[in-house]
C-alpha cells in the first residue's frame, strides 16, 4: 500500500515550507519514524520523521523548492499506483501556480513567495518569463526586465550564491517587516545591581509582568484587527550559523527564573544544533532580542510579524552617569521598544519601556 506523504503545518501562521534537504532516495527503504526530509520554513529549518515505512518510490518535489502545506512530498511503499487516481499531471498542475499552462507541459514555475509578489505588483505573467537563476529559477531582474524596468544583467559579475534555507527565510521573512510603520523608542537602563549571567530570564520575567498592563503590546495584527492575546509566550532572539531564529518560551509568565534560565539554554542549544522542534517556533505573543557583545550601543530591531511589538536589550557597559549630583560609574545599558505605530501609541509604548526598566533596575 501507498502512502503519499504531505508538507504538514509546521507553525501558527506557515504556509509554505522550502524542501532544505532530502535524507532519502528513490529507492531506499525506510522505516517508521526515520528521518526522511529537513524543511526550511520562515523560522527555522526542521527534520520530519517518515510516518511510515516501506520503499521510497517516487520524490515530487526537489531540494530548494517552495510549496504550500498540504503538498504531496515523496510516495512511499507501491510503485506509484497511488497516483493513478489523480494522473501524474494532475498532482504536477495542483503543485504548480494557476498559470502554470502557459508554459511547456510538465514545467514549473520556479519562484520564491518574495518573487511572485514583485510579479504581481508589477503586472508580470510569470508563466512568461524565463529565469536566469540556478535551476531555471526566476529572479527579481528576470521579473523587472519583463516589466520593461530591469536593472543592468549582473548574470556575469561576481559570484552568485543562492540564498536557502533560514538565510532565504530571513530575506523574505525581513522584507515583510519592513513594510511596518515601526516607531523605536529608546531609553537607558542602570544594570548596576542585575547578575548578566541570567540578564534573559530577568528580562523576559520584567517584560511578562509588564505585558500584564499592556495587553495592545501582548497581541497581534490580523484581518486588519489588533487581537489581544491571554497567553504570554514570548520569543528569544537566537543568532545561529545558518542564521537568525526566534524559539519560543510558552508561558513565560508562570516560570521562575531558574526555570526561564533552563528554558531558554534548552532553546538556545537547540538553535544552534538544528534540532528545534515545531511546537519551540508557535505561538510567540512578542519578541525580546540580545546580542551581547556584539548588541551595539543602539541598534534598532525589526518587528516579528505578525507581532506588534519587539524589546531589545543593547550593550551593556561602565559609564559615568550622575547620581545625587555627584559623577559616578555604574553599569549602564540601553532598552528600546520598537512598536506597530499602526495599532500602539508612542505614549503607551514608553510607559511599558518604563515599566521594564522599573522591574529591572529593582
Amino acid at each position: 500500500m501507498a502512502y503519499e506523504f504531505k508538507l504538514p503545518d509546521l507553525g501558527e501562521g506557515l504556509t509554505e515550507g522550502e524542501i532544505a534537504r532530502w535524507l532519502v532516495e528513490e529507492g531506499q527503504d525506510i522505516a517508521e519514524d526515520a528521518p526522511l526530509v529537513e524543511i526550511a520554513t520562515d523560522k527555522t529549518t526542521v527534520e520530519i520523521p517518515s510516518p511510515a515505512s516501506g520503499k521510497v518510490s517516487q520524490i515530487l518535489v526537489a531540494e530548494g523548492e517552495v510549496v504550500p502545506v498540504g503538498t504531496v512530498l515523496v510516495v512511499i511503499g507501491g510503485k506509484g499506483a497511488a497516483l493513478e487516481p489523480r494522473g501524474e499531471e494532475r498532482l504536477r498542475a495542483e503543485l504548480a501556480p494557476q498559470h502554470q499552462a502557459a508554459r511547456p507541459a510538465g514545467e514549473r514555475v520556479r519562484a520564491t513567495p518574495l518573487i511572485r509578489k514583485v510579479a504581481a505588483e508589477l503586472g508580470v505573467d510569470l508563466a512568461t518569463v524565463t529565469g536566469s537563476g540556478p535551476q531555471g529559477r526566476i529572479t527579481e531582474d528576470d521579473v523587472r526586465g519583463a516589466a520593461g524596468g530591469g536593472r543592468p544583467s549582473t548574470a556575469t559579475e561576481g559570484e552568485h550564491v543562492r540564498l536557502r534555507g533560514v538565510r532565504r527565510q530571513m530575506f523574505e521573512h525581513l522584507t515583510r517587516a519592513h513594510e511596518i510603520p515601526a516607531v523605536t523608542w529608546v531609553e537607558e537602563c542602570d544594570f548596576s545591581d542585575v547578575d548578566l549571567k541570567q540578564l534573559v530570564p530577568l528580562v523576559l520575567h520584567a517584560v511578562a509582568e509588564s505585558l500584564r498592563e499592556f495587553a495592545e503590546l501582548n497581541a497581534r495584527v490580523e484581518n486588519g484587527e489588533l487581537v489581544l492575546l491571554d497567553r504570554y509566550d514570548i520569543g528569544v532572539a537566537v543568532q545561529t550559523e545558518q542564521g537568525l531564529v526566534v524559539p519560543v518560551v510558552h508561558g513565560a509568565d508562570r516560570l521562575s527564573l531558574d526555570e526561564l534560565d533552563a528554558e531558554v539554554r534548552r532553546l538556545a542549544e537547540a538553535a544552534t544544533a538544528g534540532t528545534l522542534k515545531p511546537n519551540d517556533l508557535r505561538g510567540g505573543t512578542f519578541t525580546v532580542t540580545s546580542a551581547g557583545k556584539a548588541a551595539g550601543l543602539f541598534v534598532t530591531p525589526l518587528i516579528n510579524h505578525p507581532e506588534v511589538g519587539i524589546l531589545g536589550i543593547h550593550r551593556i557597559e561602565e559609564r559615568p552617569v550622575v547620581r545625587g549630583g555627584e559623577v559616578v560609574v555604574r553599569r549602564m545599558g540601553n532598552v528600546s521598544v520598537t512598536f506597530d505605530h499602526r495599532v500602539i501609541d508612542g505614549k503607551r509604548a514608553a510607559e511599558f519601556g518604563l515599566a521594564v526598566i522599573a522591574r529591572l533596575e529593582t
